[in-house]
């Protein structure tokens, strides 16, 4: 056993712990929540053992994310690519329909799998190798490059759409498209482009692509018309704001939530965990989650402005991404301010295959400070 601790004791110290820590705390502050939002349940302890369990398999896959160089991970982008089409393509054939209307998820053996969470990860690599290249080697801001950015995305915006129906996963992966061209450079006219050509292409894709519950779930935090009594599609954002008023500045103590124990709240334990602390644990208890995701998010920018190269450097603006998009939606949906999309809160919620997909996340951050950096930057130690 001794002949390993060398091995340990060098990963301790090139990785990045403090993201690793971060990433457990939000987790076990999530179980807590987990086994309060569940305690009516009859098999209320499964859930905790279950994302235990998740947290657990979580930290190995963050282990061994770091330990794979991100750029060795790039090279494979053709193979990542396919797994990338075959693993959304099984939804065609296989997927099953959620409660919230989409056909996400894979069922086998009574284990849930989401393929929008695992090909997330696969996304944020190839797209950065993708950016990184034509910014190196062909001109990020020449008009050819910006249509093969285009066609990319739009490849996997449209597959997500197609086999999955979840807006919600391909709003995330906009967002982090978005922000990988901004902090690439991309000039600010194309930018203004882009917008102007989503003014336009956004009617045809509400006629043709969008079915009406999705419409009515983006209008109707804005409209109360769609939902005039509170008990359709606006039921668990209200319940939700019910809830969270109550919990005040201390909340109503862990267990003794009206709503987060009523079993109205759909959805309390995954996309409304939010709910149930602010509830439970007061303002103080969700400023709490916030400041956690918050220095998160601030670590990975940090990891990224000091990497050693483009392509590293995007990857963790990725990463950084996701956790933002995720983490202002879901607290959105859950204070009435935004749609109710079936998006999660990171580390916080309920499921193995969000929990797995945020911790290879931030393993990929992990990754890029584990590699070693530029002579100039060796003596600065993060």
């Amino acid at each position: 056993m001794k002949k390993y601790f060398p091995y340990i004791k060098d990963f301790v110290r090139r990785a990045d712990m403090v993201l690793l820590g971060l990433g457990i705390a939000c987790s076990l502050y999530g179980i807590i929540a987990i086994a309060s939002a569940t305690k009516s349940y009859s098999n209320s302890a499964q859930y905790v053992i279950v994302q235990v369990l998740a947290l657990f398999i979580g930290i190995g896959i963050f282990v061994v994310i770091t330990l794979i160089d991100v750029e060795i991970m790039a090279e494979r982008w053709m193979a990542l690519a396919v797994f990338n089409v075959l693993f959304m393509s099984t939804l065609i054939f296989f997927g099953v329909t959620s409660d919230t209307g989409n056909k996400g998820w894979l069922r086998f053996f009574g284990i849930g799998i989401q393929p929008a969470e695992v090909v997330k990860i696969t996304y944020i690599i190839i797209m950065a190798k993708h950016i990184s290249y034509l910014k190196e080697y062909k001109g990020l801001n020449k008009v050819t490059s910006v249509l093969q950015l285009l066609v990319h995305f739009g490849g996997i915006f449209v597959l997500l759409l197609l086999t999955s129906e979840d807006l919600g996963s391909s709003l995330v992966y906009f967002f982090i498209f978005f922000i990988m061209l901004f902090a690439a450079g991309l000039n600010f006219y194309w930018f203004v482009a882009g917008f102007a050509s989503i003014a336009v292409v956004t009617p045809i894709i509400w006629n043709n692509v969008l079915k009406e519950y999705q419409k009515n779930r983006i209008l109707a935090p804005y409209n109360p018309m769609i939902d005039p009594k509170n008990d359709g599609v606006n039921w668990q954002a209200n319940l939700s704001k019910m809830g969270l008023a109550s919990g005040q500045l201390n909340g109503t103590g862990l267990g003794q939530g009206k709503q987060s124990q009523s079993n109205a709240l759909f959805g309390k334990h995954t996309d409304f965990i939010f709910s149930v602390i602010g509830e439970e644990l007061g303002m103080i208890g969700a400023l709490v989650v916030f400041a956690l995701l918050l220095l998160v998010i601030i670590r990975c920018v940090m990891v990224g402005l000091r990497s050693k190269d483009s392509l590293s450097s995007l990857v963790c603006f990725g990463v950084a991404a996701t956790v933002v998009f995720q983490t202002f939606e879901n607290i959105g949906m859950c204070v009435g301010i935004a749609p109710v999309i079936g998006i999660t809160l990171p580390f916080f919620s309920y499921g193995g295959s969000s929990l797995f997909s945020m911790f290879a996340a931030i393993g990929l951050v992990s990754g890029v400070r584990y590699r070693p950096r530029p002579e100039m930057f060796r003596s600065y130690h993060t």
